[in-house]
């Protein structure tokens, strides 16, 4: 506890080589330190996936973007293959692609009707959107093996789109095999260095998972700048980012308990739980309270040693606030832990800290 039609095919093809025959340089490495860079900027967004209060939010800023701001260019925390499908997708007339892709994505956090209504109101709204994918290679067996199909039956082998989605399904079995976090951080920034400088100076917007997006952040191993942060050593003042995942959050208790800690009562707000079983061995799901007028009692507690970031919490966290989360067992017990906010952060991420009352 401490701890993815022939000839329209074709067609699009074409096109989309001609959209990225601007640049057959290999990717650039990641370097420190503030380079030569394009004109535009970046507008990063980080999300929780899957969050319908959160994608409707993504798709109005990009409609804002693509209107008011003439942008056309869309980074995502996809494959660079899934992206290029899809942009084969945005110029048909139905969503056979889409709907391939949508099963591939089966047993992933894309795969939620949500996300699926997201893209379609894109491609309704925004039509001429480009996708940019720049993660290491998910799908590489479905979408992947796919994509390289249909580039090689339609004459595009060895062409750079090929030659990338090999390099993208490469970094995919490398990723899997190894289960290497600082590696994927690391080439998700470099794959982004490298479609966004395609770009000659346009400005682009991108949606990731808000552990990619802090400006100041380490990757979630702690072991390297986070992307956002690899972008912004190397792009300064160009790069912008917003956490959206406050949307996500609860607002008002579900309800209010009466909870005894070291000997007193105290109203607790009571906002629900979380099924935790798919990660935890040991625990079936966690409950959430926050003790109401409590962190005078306990702001000068001794610290437990765990961390939790606010990013756990299904509510919105302040300073100066206390919380009680239960772990549930599969047989019904609970092992009880008591967390505070005193404003610190761990790893570029606001974090509360284990307390304990007694």
């Amino acid at each position: 506890m401490k701890k993815a039609r022939s000839l329209a095919l074709a067609a699009a093809l074409f096109f989309l080589a001609a959209l990225s025959a601007c640049s057959n340089k290999p990717a650039p490495e990641f370097e420190a330190g503030l380079s030569e860079q394009p004109e535009g900027e970046i507008f990063l967004y980080g999300e929780m996936h899957g969050v319908e209060s959160i994608l409707d939010k993504e798709a109005e800023l990009w409609r804002d973007y693509y209107e008011n701001k003439n942008m056309r260019h869309l980074f995502l925390e996809l494959p660079y293959y899934t992206a290029e499908f899809m942009n084969i997708w945005m110029r048909s007339d139905n969503d056979d692609i889409l709907n391939q892709i949508y099963e591939d994505w089966k047993g992933s956090a894309s795969h939620d009707p949500d996300v699926i209504s997201f893209y379609k109101r894109i491609k309704n709204e925004c039509p001429e959107t480009i996708f940019h994918g720049t993660d290491v290679g998910h799908q590489y067996d479905t979408v992947g093996e796919r994509y390289l199909k249909h580039l090689k039956a339609n004459g595009f082998e060895g062409s750079e789109q090929y030659l990338l989605a090999q390099e993208t399904v490469e970094q995919g079995k490398y990723f899997y095999a190894n289960s290497d976090d600082v590696y994927r951080e690391n080439k998700m920034a470099e794959n982004f260095i490298r479609e966004f400088d395609k770009l000659g100076g346009e400005s682009a917007m991108g949606i990731y998972g808000s552990a990619h997006t802090g400006l100041d952040a380490m990757d979630a191993t702690g072991s390297v700048p986070c992307m956002a942060n690899q972008l912004k050593r190397r792009y300064g003042d160009a790069v912008h980012s917003e956490d959206l995942t406050y949307l996500a959050k609860v607002a008002e208790p579900i309800r209010t308990d009466i909870l005894t800690v070291s000997g007193r009562d105290y109203e607790a707000a009571y906002f629900g739980k979380e099924d935790i079983s798919s990660w935890s061995d040991e625990y079936e799901y966690r409950e959430f309270w926050r003790l109401e007028n409590a962190y005078e009692d306990f702001k000068d507690m001794p610290k437990a040693g765990d961390v939790l970031p606010y990013s756990n919490y299904p509510m919105r966290i302040e300073d100066g606030q206390v919380f009680v989360i239960d772990y549930i067992k599969g047989d019904g017990t609970a092992d009880r832990m008591y967390y505070r906010s005193d404003g610190y952060v761990w790893k570029g991420l606001p974090s509360t800290e284990e307390f304990d009352p007694d």
